[in-house]
């Protein structure tokens, strides 16, 4: 059975839940990091010398971290074809969009925009700062809504180890106070991955523990 630690609330361990969610594996979840602790305990670093969540272990193998290795392990071992494909080429396209959300989606939103519109009081907001992250963001998502417009899924036909990537971030994206451009294929393939169970269960969550107020 799989192990992980990491809170709910931690965007990346949404991604994982959720993989682990479509992937129909068995697993144990223990709460770890921000109001949760552990993560500083000589037992986690000695698994995650980073003190970072989420970390991974799959019964006797050694644990593992790093968000994206951990979801490339877990499609290695459990994956069908469609999700993670056996030939180079599919897989290689697969992880060639799953580093695109990862590196232009999920950190261009989660530290310059999410947290400075949630995780930050609204008397110290700097909101100069949120436009020109939102500015950013927003070039990336072109490419998404120029791709979503040609197909379903971001790698085309089917639901991938990209969509991971790059979906677990639009939940909260569409949903904190903040002035969107309109991207109406992105809204649409959001709206179509509300109805995936696993989506609900791991990313539609609550995230008011990270609200900072005055």
């Amino acid at each position: 059975m799989l192990k992980v630690w990491g809170r709910k609330s931690s965007s990346n361990v949404q991604a994982l839940m959720w993989c682990i969610g479509e992937l129909n594996l068995a697993y144990e979840r223990v709460d770890a990091g921000f109001i949760y602790g552990l993560v500083d305990t000589p037992e986690y670093l000695s698994m995650n010398p980073n003190g970072l969540v989420p970390t991974l272990q799959d019964g006797d193998d050694p644990p593992l971290w790093e968000s994206g290795a951990i979801l490339r392990y877990l499609a290695n071992t459990y994956a069908t074809d469609n999700f993670w494909p056996a030939d180079r080429i599919g897989r290689a396209d697969v992880d060639k969009w799953a580093e695109w959300s990862k590196i232009n989606i999920a950190l261009n939103f989660t530290g310059p925009v999410f947290w400075r519109v949630v995780r930050t009081p609204p008397s110290k907001r700097d909101y100069s700062a949120i436009r020109a992250a939102l500015r950013r963001l927003n070039k990336f998502l072109d490419i998404a809504e120029t791709r979503l417009s040609a197909f379903p899924y971001l790698t085309g036909e089917h639901f991938t180890l990209a969509d991971i990537q790059f979906g677990h971030c639009l939940f909260r994206y569409f949903d904190i106070d903040i002035e969107r451009a309109k991207h109406p294929y992105v809204r649409r393939y959001c709206d179509a991955l509300t109805a995936r169970p696993a989506f609900r269960e791991h990313v539609m969550l609550s995230y008011e523990e990270l609200r900072e107020t005055d």
